[in-house]
């Protein structure tokens, strides 16, 4: 009788699967209305300075031009005094579009045209022109090392003696690596779409992974009441933390709006895409103490990374030396150096994505150094405890990780000299390295209701950036209650529904998954309470041994119709909404997600050039909910890391003070071309303590310790130690 199979850890297929690759799901830049304007942002050419004049007569003389927008002649916004920040604001003084005369960076929004259609905006941009005061500045960081100061951030305090300790180490490693500026680049680019309504309200498309902090920002920018802001982003082509704050366009297109009275759509161009945050550039010097035993006695990770001058971006670059590994005399500093630029951004792993690639490149020197294998130097130093915070992991699977790994991978294999293995003219390196990302958990509502037909309904205001929120979620929902995934629906991006955080940091499964299936345990109790009023024999039976299956109640022999159910049920009875908060377990605990990654490189001999020929990716993230959308998390992380490590890289003239490659034909991300084999394995984990769920989360930990393995294999194949990333043919040969 009981048909219900639950899908929870189940391969299924994303629910919102069809309308994507039917074209039926619309993204920010999609949804169209007659009469709608397109706005064209026109940008600063210089990096620092002062606007003296501008010059829009031509531009307003093109037919459909409607306005012309700019700091002299604009709406009323916010001043420096009032409060412009966002919920993943840096500290400091946010960036005011169209603010005043100063310029901040080179490719500001200084401007904005206001058209008919987008072909006119764009051609009437090209004609305002500026009059500058130029002054001096300054866009690299490696020549501003010796003005860096104490970044405002909680970095764990030192323990132990590290300078006695490094001194009185059997093998000493000393090295300093320098990361790239790194752009976020999804396929959908950033774009806003405003629906003026009778009356002032909004109604907004917006790319984002918050609708809520956009709602809330754009109340206090504009001073619009919140019930007249709403925020949709039902379906985002990517973000990867690129949405975590409003971006420019946001307020932009709600200035001209407001303006006009108007609906407006302001979509950025690619070459836009690189005037706002971005992973910053590092400098991290590494010192690494062993003892003859191979017994890590001192760790030191000194990093400087890069921020605007108007706030003091901040990430966790630091803090994974402090906790992966088991030593006693830590010490960590973090210092930040002010540039011409503007603010970093949040990226996928941020602060792990770069800070992981000079631990695990400094732990593989020091594994050759001291004659000692780098997955035996892993395990030898093993931590079962966050050092940082003095407490034991609720879990921590990363052995297995390295015994998984290393078996499929055929590790035991590898000749440990360099230069040593090798394919006809191709020099085969075998590397790898370890991962680690904070399993976080943030307060988050969800609602869940059960209609007359028996269809569930759940909904939160997370959004869904191609991780498979929806399909997740869905799962979860219907796990929960005790139903088919058929007969659930999941309703996300909009900034009306219950509360949820942002979309980041490996923790909307933990949240808000774990808000979904609160509500959905109490609606399936309350719906029993329901049926025992007309079946009396349900008595007796528990919430957990009942189905809901076909639109009906089975349970103790009985088939009850759940619209028999509805019907009689007390109104609101059969509509829940829960808010969940991190569980009082975890506070005695430290929580992660634990990998290693292996892989196996071929180094042309004479032409230095590099391929990546095979991937193993090992994680212990707990219980996973999807294998098949995690699966994909992971592969993704692992062409993410490749990137950084052979690619990705923002150059800058720093004599213009401006991005050169601002494209995608000469900012080089890989291509299926760049592809080997990647296999996932899911180290099996069991976490009671994470969250009810048991899950911790895989966006971030696929990205984290890909880099630094490629590295170490590039050494192993040639010989060579290249510390400044991304590695590149030239620096090879």
């Amino acid at each position: 009788m009981n048909s219900f199979t639950s899908s929870l850890g189940q391969p299924m297929d994303r629910v919102d699967g069809v309308a994507k690759v039917t074209g039926r799901a619309r993204y920010a830049g999609e949804y169209p209305e007659a009469g709608l304007l397109h706005a064209s942002v026109v940008s600063s050419t210089i990096a620092r300075g002062r606007i003296r004049a501008i010059h829009t007569t031509a531009a307003l003389q093109v037919p459909g031009v409607v306005a012309v927008l700019h700091h002299l002649d604009r709406p009323r916004i916010s001043s420096y005094d009032d409060d412009y920040s966002d919920a993943d604001s840096a500290e400091g003084s946010p960036f005011r579009p169209l603010y005043n005369d100063r310029i901040l960076y080179s490719g500001q929004p200084i401007a904005l045209v206001v058209a008919e259609n987008l072909e006119i905006a764009r051609y009437a941009g090209s004609l305002v022109t500026f009059d500058y005061e130029q002054d001096e500045h300054r866009t690299d960081l490696l020549s501003e090392l010796s003005s860096a100061y104490d970044a405002p951030a909680e970095t764990p305090e030192a323990r132990g003696d590290f300078a006695q300790a490094y001194a009185a180490a059997t093998t000493q490693l000393d090295a300093t690596y320098v990361t790239a500026n790194e752009h976020h680049n999804p396929m959908e680019p950033h774009a806003s779409t405003v629906f003026y309504k009778p009356g002032g309200a909004l109604e907004i498309h917006d790319k984002t992974q918050g609708t809520q902090n956009c709602q809330d920002y754009l109340h206090k920018v504009f001073g619009v009441p919140k019930e007249q802001i709403r925020v949709l982003a039902a379906f985002v082509g990517g973000a990867f933390g690129s949405g975590l704050r409003p971006q420019y366009q946001l307020p932009l297109a709600v200035m001209a709006a407001l303006h006009l009275k108007r609906s407006v759509r302001l979509t950025l161009t690619r070459q836009q895409m690189f005037t706002f945050g971005y992973r910053p550039r590092t400098q991290q010097r590494v010192r690494l103490g062993l003892d003859a035993k191979g017994q890590l006695q001192a760790i030191g990770h000194d990093a400087i990374g890069q921020t605007s001058r108007f706030e003091d971006f901040t990430e966790h670059l630091v803090e994974w030396s402090g906790m992966l590994y088991r030593c006693d005399n830590v010490a960590l500093s973090y210092r930040l150096a002010e540039l011409d630029v503007y603010t970093p951004l949040d990226m996928r792993a941020p602060g792990a994505g770069s800070g992981m690639i000079a631990l695990e490149c400094a732990l593989d020197e020091l594994a050759c150094a001291a004659g000692l294998d780098p997955v035996e130097l892993r395990r030898r130093n093993f931590a079962s405890n966050n050092g940082n915070e003095g407490k034991p992991y609720s879990s921590k699977e990363l052995l297995a990780c390295y015994d998984q790994g290393a078996e499929r991978f055929g590790w035991a294999a590898r000749s440990s000299s360099p230069r040593s293995m090798r394919n006809g003219n191709q020099l085969v390196g075998w590397g790898m390295a370890g991962g680690v990302w904070e399993s976080m958990q943030m307060k988050a509502s969800a609602k869940a209701c059960l209609g007359a037909d028996g269809h569930l309904t759940v909904s939160s205001a997370t959004t869904d950036i191609g991780t498979g929120t929806y399909t997740v979620m869905t799962q979860i929902a219907a796990d929960a209650i005790g139903m088919d995934v058929a007969d659930v629906t999941f309703l996300l991006g909009d900034s009306s529904l219950p509360t949820a955080p942002l979309q980041g940091g490996s923790f909307t499964v933990s949240s808000v998954g774990s808000a979904v299936r609160q509500a959905c345990q109490v609606l399936r109790t309350r719906v029993l309470e329901s049926a025992r009023a007309l079946y009396p024999a349900l008595a007796t039976v528990a919430a957990a041994d009942m189905r809901l299956v076909d639109g009906h109640l089975l349970a103790a022999g009985e088939r009850i119709p759940l619209a028999d159910i509805v019907a009689q049920a007390p109104e609101g009875a059969l509509q829940v909404q829960i808010d969940a908060e991190p569980g009082s377990r975890r506070e005695g605990f430290s929580t992660a997600t634990h990998s290693a990654v292996f892989v196996e490189v071929q180094v042309d001999e004479s032409l230095g050039s590099i391929k990546v020929t095979r991937v193993v990716s090992a994680v212990a993230a707990g219980r996973v909910v999807n294998p098949k959308t995690a699966r994909s998390q992971i592969l993704g992380g692992v062409v993410w890391g490749l990137g950084m490590a052979l690619h990705e890289e923002g150059q800058t003239d720093h004599n213009l003070g401006r991005i050169l490659n601002h494209n995608l034909a000469e900012y080089h991300i890989p291509v299926h071309a760049d592809i080997g084999e990647i296999e996932v394995i899911f180290v099996e984990e069991e976490d009671e303590i994470v969250n009810d769920l048991g899950s911790k989360g895989v966006g971030e930990i696929g990205v984290v310790g890909v880099a630094s393995a490629i590295a170490n294999a590039i050494y192993h194949a040639t010989g060579k130690r290249v510390r400044t990333f991304p590695i590149t043919l030239d620096k090879v040969l």
